[in-house]
């Protein structure tokens, strides 16, 4: 496997860890939609399997997009290669 991140649609700013990633690692992903390779982007911490990694600098308010929907935004900046979950994320949906 080449890849450590999947992303579901060409649209997505984050990608899904198919592996761990650590700190300072530089991973690609795939688009599972296209099956084409997404860009590549250096991890700014330890991202778990199944979690979420941003593969652009989203300012505070940004939409995060997944499946090629907004599922949240940012409740503070995130830079691409962090971490994104519920310390940086708040919900559309509450």
């Amino acid at each position: 496997m080449n890849h450590k991140f999947l992303t579901h649609h060409p649209e997505d700013n984050v990608g899904v860890a198919v592996a761990d990633i650590t700190s300072s690692e530089i991973v690609t992903g795939a688009c599972l939609e296209t099956n084409k390779p997404v860009q590549e982007v250096t991890a700014s911490g330890d991202i778990p399997l199944g979690h979420k990694i941003a593969l652009t600098d989203l300012p505070e308010g940004a939409n995060i997009v997944k499946y090629g929907v907004n599922i949240g935004h940012a409740s503070r900046q995130i830079k691409a290669g962090d971490y994104v979950h519920v310390h940086n994320v708040k919900s559309n949906r509450w």
